[in-house]
């Protein structure tokens, strides 16, 4: 069995894996940082309670947005598994053409979700948005080159912002709003962080749609803790919450 981790800057997300099929997906934060120990007890922990022997993990794929994290994790691979971890970087065959300025800056995640996507809807232009602790988007068109992307605060983060830099403002529940027009400040807020991330998705699939690919079709493809918001907003074709680990498990296949 296979075993992915995907170290977000607020959770590990893990998935099991037995040849294409996902058999447990499982999350933990990873504001914490924890030891090697704590996380590879976790982990066997977490196998277990939901009835799998860890013993059956025989390959371990991560990818990571966070670097302080990503020698516990891999420390505790090798001593609760005895598995040398595949990494997820620049530097590994993902079957894509990145085609940014600056290759190295690209997150293991992004590639994971660009991987997954191709892998899922070959010979498509497509967008991706990933709506989670950053809302992240990318572009790779038809003949798998990745064209870019752009990175804004999520909701959390953004919530977590007003509250923190405002003498008066609340933390309310990040939900889809009842109106636009609120009227009362947890509707304001509410509405201001929904509708600003929605509008930012339609303003980019529109950009995107007319100046990356000269008005042809493209597929958009939603992921990510928060992208069931946006569910019935008319912006996603199609919904993919596990992407990132099918992602992951596809890099693997093609690196060994």
């Amino acid at each position: 069995m296979l075993l992915c981790l995907d170290i977000g800057n607020t959770q590990v997300y893990a998935g099991l894996f037995d040849g294409d099929k996902i058999l447990l997906r499982f999350r933990r934060t990873s504001k914490d940082q924890a030891s090697s120990d704590e996380y590879g007890m976790f982990l066997r922990t977490a196998l277990r309670e939901n009835g799998f022997d860890p013993s059956l993990v025989k390959y371990i794929v991560m990818s990571s947005v966070v670097p302080e994290i990503n020698h516990s994790l891999a420390s505790a691979c090798i001593k609760y598994f005895d598995i040398r971890p595949m990494i997820v970087d620049q530097n590994i065959k993902t079957g894509l053409s990145i085609k940014i300025e600056t290759p190295t800056e690209l997150g293991g995640d992004l590639l994971a979700n660009a991987v997954a996507a191709t892998h899922l809807y070959p010979g498509q232009n497509l967008v991706i948005f990933d709506f989670g602790t950053a809302n992240t988007a990318c572009i790779i068109n038809a003949k798998r080159e990745y064209l870019g992307g752009l990175i804004t605060p999520g909701l959390r983060l953004s919530m977590a912002v007003l509250e923190q830099q405002t003498a008066q403002l609340p933390t309310v529940e990040l939900r889809v709003p009842d109106v636009m027009v609120g009227k009362n400040t947890q509707q304001y807020i509410q509405a201001g962080l929904y509708y600003s991330a929605l509008g930012m998705a339609k303003e980019f699939i529109e950009h995107v749609r007319q100046n990356d690919f000269n008005g042809e079709n493209i597929l958009v493809v939603g992921t990510g803790g928060f992208s069931r918001l946006f569910e019935k907003a008319s912006i996603f074709d199609v919904l993919e919450p596990d992407l990132v680990l099918i992602g992951l498990q596809q890099v693997f296949k093609l690196n060994t």
